[in-house]
């Protein structure tokens, strides 16, 4: 049997499993009571698609090596490899196909999750059980179950895991929230968002045979098989239910979690969803055009997504905010992400205040990797970020079902809609089960 045929609940072997153990009952992060906050960390990455972006960051950041690059796609390790040795540094990574090769080193720190979202939680919870602190790309699940799953292996392993939604770590978007919760719009009532972009059809996949670079069973991983297309790797598994989310999960955390953070609150009680795929006729089931309200009970959220439209002169904002007295607006399009600002109006339309800055993907790394060493709260420790992550994906059973659907918090589930209640979670490959 290869390593690629193992079973992820099998993987960790017994030796290991009682050192990391070992470690988790000593209690406390890994590194918390380390007494020089600068010791070098050594890092793993997976998924070079999303995860090129990592490694460019990565490489920025002092005292912090990257010692795997990992990817099912022989093609894409290469590459990795080679980014890698652009930076000169003392010792080559490894890179290799099976990113658990990853999680039986001891000298790893830390492992970067930049797979597809139906290997987030998963892998994560693997990693946390081989002793491995985790940074994992948002929405950091597939379903609302696994939003649950992947905080309870943080908090059982006493891992840091921080969702990779960037904007929690930039600072003008810090400062904006900030003064929203002290009132420069007065009491906040409603936050609008949204998403554009000019995505093509996907057209319709035909059955081939599986390029001889890619690992497609491990690709699939711990989701049940399907035959191989030739339009679903390495990005349209996005826009199919059995694999992805749609724009929704895709690119709904970014806006939503800023407007649930500058809302202040936690969990919606009702969700609505609703659009379609309007614009081709393809493989595509998840909608490309839609609007999603997140009803709080004492204020609004709403989510307006043109996946295939990018609507250029509506000059479209990421989030508005609407108070008692006056209205801010977070400018950071798809198309400026890396520019992001903020202005604040008051009732009558004329600015009275505004503020520049930049966001990196290295602010936000630089502080999960702060957060190993010293043992705090990351910016968007993953409890935080699944609270956002859960909206999204109640927002999507709300689309499969056609209606609205209720959630109760303390109960945390959908209420009064057992049809709902079957799209929580999903099954998976047999042996391959997220094993807590």
């Amino acid at each position: 049997m290869s390593i690629e045929q193992i079973p992820m609940s099998s993987h960790i072997s017994r030796r290991r499993f009682l050192i990391v153990s070992t470690a988790a009952a000593a209690g406390a992060f890994a590194h918390a009571a380390d007494p020089a906050p600068s010791r070098k960390l050594v890092v793993g990455v997976m998924g070079l698609r999303r995860g090129s972006a990592l490694i460019k960051a990565i490489l920025e950041i002092p005292d912090v090596e990257i010692a795997y690059v990992a990817d099912v796609d022989q093609t894409a390790v290469a590459k990795g490899l080679e980014l890698v040795a652009k930076a000169n540094g003392p010792s080559k990574p490894k890179g290799v196909q099976d990113f658990r090769r990853i999680l039986d080193d001891r000298n790893v720190d830390a492992l970067f999750v930049a797979a597809p979202n139906f290997w987030h939680t998963p892998a994560a919870i693997l990693a946390c059980t081989a002793g491995k602190h985790v940074y994992v790309e948002k929405p950091g699940s597939h379903n609302a179950r696994e939003s649950q799953w992947i905080v309870t292996a943080a908090r059982k392993h006493r891992r840091v895991v921080q969702m990779g939604n960037q904007r929690r770590s930039w600072p003008v978007i810090i400062e904006a929230m900030n003064k929203l919760h002290q009132g420069v719009i007065g009491r906040v009532l409603t936050a609008r968002s949204w998403y554009s972009n000019s995505r093509p059809s996907i057209g319709r996949g035909k059955p081939v045979a599986v390029p001889a670079h890619l690992d497609y069973s491990l690709w699939q991983g711990p989701i049940p098989e399907r035959p191989y297309v030739d339009n679903l790797a390495p990005y349209n598994w996005h826009w199919r239910w059995h694999w992805g989310g749609g724009e929704m999960v895709n690119n709904g955390p970014h806006a939503l979690d800023l407007a649930r953070w500058g809302l202040g609150v936690d969990a919606p009680k009702r969700v609505t969803f609703t659009g379609g795929r309007y614009h081709f006729e393809d493989d595509q089931e998840t909608p490309d055009t839609g609007v999603a309200t997140f009803d709080f009970g004492h204020c609004l959220a709403t989510w307006e997504c043109s996946s295939c439209q990018p609507r250029t002169n509506d000059n479209l904002d990421i989030v508005r905010f609407y108070g008692e007295k006056g209205m801010m607006v977070i400018v950071g399009t798809a198309s400026k992400v890396m520019e992001p600002h903020y202005k604040v109006f008051d009732l009558k339309g004329v600015e009275v205040e505004s503020k520049a800055g930049t966001g990196t993907d290295r602010m936000h790394i630089e502080n999960f990797l702060n957060c190993i060493r010293d043992g705090t709260t990351p910016n968007s420790e993953i409890e935080e970020g699944q609270k956002t992550s859960l909206m999204c994906h109640l927002a999507n059973i709300s689309y499969r079902v056609g209606r609205t659907v209720q959630y109760d918090a303390e109960a945390r589930q959908i209420v009064g809609d057992a049809e709902a209640m079957k799209l929580w979670g999903r099954d998976y490959r047999k042996g391959w089960e997220p094993v807590i």
